[in-house]
């Protein structure tokens, strides 16, 4: 592959696409990366759980279930709005394709409306309370989608419009060079500092539970409104010049920001009903009737 440049900052990266061959099939760095966020995602999920009156190896138990159906997820909404991609000449439907993940093409809006479904589903057969669980889910999307993006980078894709900044990213695609808006950077940046700020904050500030489930769809909101902006490879609704992504931001910044102010002066939030402070009642109520 062509090099990247940063020529403001006077870097520059010569990266393949391919890590390296396992039993003849390549391993894409893009792969890697995106297994990567995950790892680190469940570590922090399962280390961090009890906060959140979560038992840890409920987490483990969650992402076996929702890992390969958010992947599904994504290629689906990937799929559905990218759809002309995917027929053949005589306008019949590609199946192949449509399933060829491998070739690229995920949605990052598809994977976490999936893994809500999929997270609901399992908190009521599991007698689990959802908002809890969403609250802990959310850092390690954070942390999945920070690192993930670095993914995109690897594949000189994700990246935005024309720009003379200092920290634009040189790129040579079809014999032709460009200078661009890193927008891969930016989600990163964006979803790095969102997850700084819901740990630390919100480790001693969570007033009730679903409250950090709402900042990630008001925080991730905002960042993907003005970042979609900028970008040259957005998915569109269909044949209107509405970006889908934009659009689902756009409602998620709207419609959290509003659930979070109207609960922030509501000013009636009762730590006693944050699920883990009821689990840690029901423990010790438990413990008289042991000892006894």
């Amino acid at each position: 592959m062509n090099p990247i440049e940063f020529p403001g900052l006077g870097l520059e990266f010569h990266i393949q696409r391919v890590a390296f061959n396992l039993f003849g099939k390549d391993v894409y760095w893009y792969g890697i990366i995106i297994a990567t966020g995950l790892v680190l995602a469940v570590i922090y999920c399962y280390y961090n759980a009890r906060r959140f009156g979560i038992v840890p190896d409920k987490v483990l138990d969650m992402i076996l279930i929702t890992a390969p159906l958010s992947i599904i997820g994504a290629r689906i909404y990937y799929v559905i709005f990218y759809l002309d991609l995917y027929r053949r000449p005589d306008g019949s439907f590609d199946w192949g394709s449509a399933v060829a993940i491998w070739d690229g093409g995920l949605a990052i809006y598809g994977a976490v409306i999936v893994g809500i479904l999929v997270l609901f589903a399992f908190c009521k057969i599991n007698h689990v309370k959802f908002l809890a669980f969403a609250d802990l889910s959310v850092h390690g999307l954070l942390i999945g989608q920070a690192i993930g993006r670095w993914g995109n980078f690897c594949n000189q894709e994700a990246f935005g419009g024309l720009t003379s900044l200092p920290w634009r990213m040189g790129l040579t695609l079809n014999g032709q060079y460009m200078e661009v808006h890193p927008t891969f950077f930016y989600e990163s940046l964006w979803n790095a500092l969102g997850l700084v700020f819901a740990h630390f904050y919100f480790k001693k500030h969570r007033k009730y539970d679903g409250q950090v489930f709402l900042f990630y769809l008001c925080w991730y909101g905002l960042g993907r409104v003005w970042i979609e902006g900028l970008r040259t490879d957005s998915l569109y609704l269909f044949n209107t010049g509405i970006r889908v992504s934009q659009l689902v931001a756009g409602l998620c910044f709207v419609v959290a920001g509003a659930l979070l102010v109207y609960f922030h002066f509501k000013g009636n939030a009762d730590p006693s009903r944050l699920y883990i402070n009821q689990v840690k009642q029901k423990e010790a109520a438990k413990q008289p009737e042991e000892e006894a």
